[in-house]
């Protein structure tokens, strides 16, 4: 099974932002606060990986981004939906700063990746619904921006939809 993974309003409050190269937290709380929440359901399903679906993977890398999650998390990421040869042509040019993935939904995002690993077993778990295919409306644990994984209801579903314990 494979989780894709959103950061903000997921796993904090979204309203993180980059200062000098740095993510803060510009409310109250802290960065990853609710990280908790995902690594206590994922404790009891080892079968769980984790794919990075957020931004900060394109922002700060994929490592860096990676890092960020306590190890308990860390350790299940497998890949990301945005990688660097995405910043480039066929031909191997450097594009100019935009690419797909930066004008593409999340959903759009996470469709490729799905579509190119050949996945059948995936839920994502983000506060961004826009753009998602009705056939896979029911994969997605819309969160709050605000609460993420505060909110018990929300943990539920996604441990619904992870199954096997």
């Amino acid at each position: 099974m494979i989780l894709f993974l959103d950061y903000d309003g997921v796993l904090h409050p979204d309203a993180a932002y980059l200062e000098r190269g740095r993510p803060v937290l510009r409310t109250d709380g802290e960065l990853f606060m609710w990280a908790d929440a995902l690594a206590g359901l994922l404790a009891e399903r080892p079968h769980v990986q984790i794919v990075l679906s957020t931004s900060w993977a394109r922002e700060l890398r994929f490592a860096r981004a990676r890092d960020y999650l306590p190890a308990e998390l860390r350790t299940r990421v497998i890949g990301s939906t945005w990688h660097s040869g995405m910043a480039t042509d066929d031909e191997q040019r450097p594009l100019g700063r935009e690419t797909w993935w930066d004008t593409a939904t999340r959903y759009q995002q996470i469709r490729r990746y799905v579509d190119r690993a050949g996945l059948t077993q995936w839920v994502a778990v983000d506060d961004q619904p826009e753009g998602w295919a009705d056939a896979d409306r029911a994969r997605l644990v819309q969160t709050d921006p605000e609460t993420g994984l505060s909110d018990p209801a929300v943990v539920a579903r996604l441990s619904d939809l992870l199954g096997g314990k």
